[in-house]
């Protein structure tokens, strides 16, 4: 069969060049929204409690900044179970207590790495006790070196012993973030009309919600705490991720789609410090990552399984601003045009008659 007169039979090899440096601009963006975070990591301010005579707290604090410059931000509490309670509620990751008993409080729930820091921490802070007690007992012509002091590390908030490394908490964000965005996509390719698309928004997170909590509690083990307020956050973050896409989607149209891995997959997520605290990312990204589903999602479900006494009021209301956002444009979509006609409608109708002609 020949071509019609006129047609092209090849692409232009402008727009092959073009598309090809396209896709290697987007593989570059990729690659350094993934990476940048991992590879310019460093902690900085990290919250730690101190207690203790006021003398050997500023010795200690001095101690530690001359080892690690910016690296923690001290609080001081009145005693060790002011400490505790610091890092019951996250208000501190951890805490270094002073005195005739010195001791380093750990959370390896909170994370894993500053733990393991502030267990560098117990080893510098006994090498130093004991070297200025023999010091001092060489002052004073002591004819034998005093008793050597251990400096113990507790573990206030342990992880379960079905997760020992986090690695099965830190995993699940990962799958909630992406089964989000392949929900609000999939809904907003599928569905016709915006207040059925946010019906399935709705009816997707609940079932995820519960599906989800079922495999990452029930099977893996890697959440704690209670099943249904797990499953509530699930849902909320689902929908927090979801309802925007359709929203958008329903506003200008199938361009819409693009929030979803644009701003919850490049953007949101390598920022959400659900792999690293928040304090490691370079500022403010750290902070502004909590201000997003994925961010907040990452903290909720770490907070409901390991720490019921913290305040979890910020991330709910991020999650459901989010949804409820997303529903809200999905709204002003659908009585954008007369009739409620939705952009992407219209485009399904064409979709549908460019398939007949192909048929014919």
């Amino acid at each position: 069969m020949s071509h019609q007169s006129g047609t092209p039979t090849h692409t232009p090899i402008g727009r092959v060049l073009g598309l090809s440096l396209a896709l290697a601009a987007v593989l570059a963006v990729i690659v350094l929204a993934f990476s940048w975070p991992a590879v310019t990591a460093e902690p900085h301010d990290l919250p730690i409690a101190i207690a203790g005579p006021a003398e050997a707290v500023s010795a200690a604090e001095a101690a530690v900044d001359e080892q690690s410059p910016g690296a923690i931000a001290f609080r001081e509490v009145d005693d060790r179970d002011a400490a505790v309670r610091a890092i019951e509620t996250r208000d501190a990751y951890g805490a270094i207590v002073l005195g005739q008993e010195p001791e380093v409080l750990t959370s390896s729930a909170s994370s894993l790495i500053v733990a393991q820091l502030l267990n560098t921490v117990a080893v510098q802070l006994e090498e130093g006790v004991n070297a200025q007690a023999a010091a001092a007992a060489a002052a004073a012509g002591a004819p034998t070196a005093p008793p050597h002091l251990d400096v113990p590390v507790t573990d206030v908030v342990p992880l379960a012993d079905s997760d020992p490394r986090g690695t099965g908490l830190t995993a699940a964000l990962f799958p909630l973030v992406l089964g989000g965005m392949i929900g609000g996509i999939a809904i907003s390719v599928v569905v016709i009309g915006a207040m059925r698309r946010v019906t399935a928004v709705l009816v997707y997170s609940v079932v995820g919600g519960l599906a989800l909590a079922g495999i990452l509690q029930g099977w893996f083990g890697s959440l704690q705490g209670d099943y249904w307020l797990n499953s509530a956050g699930i849902a909320l973050a689902l929908a927090a991720i979801a309802a925007p896409i359709t929203g958008f989607v329903a506003l200008i149209g199938r361009a819409g789609i693009a929030v979803g891995p644009v701003v919850m997959l490049l953007f949101a997520n390598p920022i959400s410090a659900a792999a690293l605290p928040k304090e490691f990312i370079p500022a403010p990204w750290g902070e502004v990552g909590q201000w997003f589903p994925p961010g907040a999602a990452a903290t909720l479900m770490r907070e409901l399984s390991y720490f019921p006494a913290a305040d979890t009021t910020f991330p709910w209301l991020v999650l459901a601003s989010w949804a409820v956002g997303g529903i809200l444009l999905s709204i002003v979509g659908h009585f954008r045009t007369a009739g409620g006609a939705e952009p992407d409608a219209e485009a399904a109708l064409e979709d549908a008659r460019s398939e007949e002609l192909a048929a014919a």
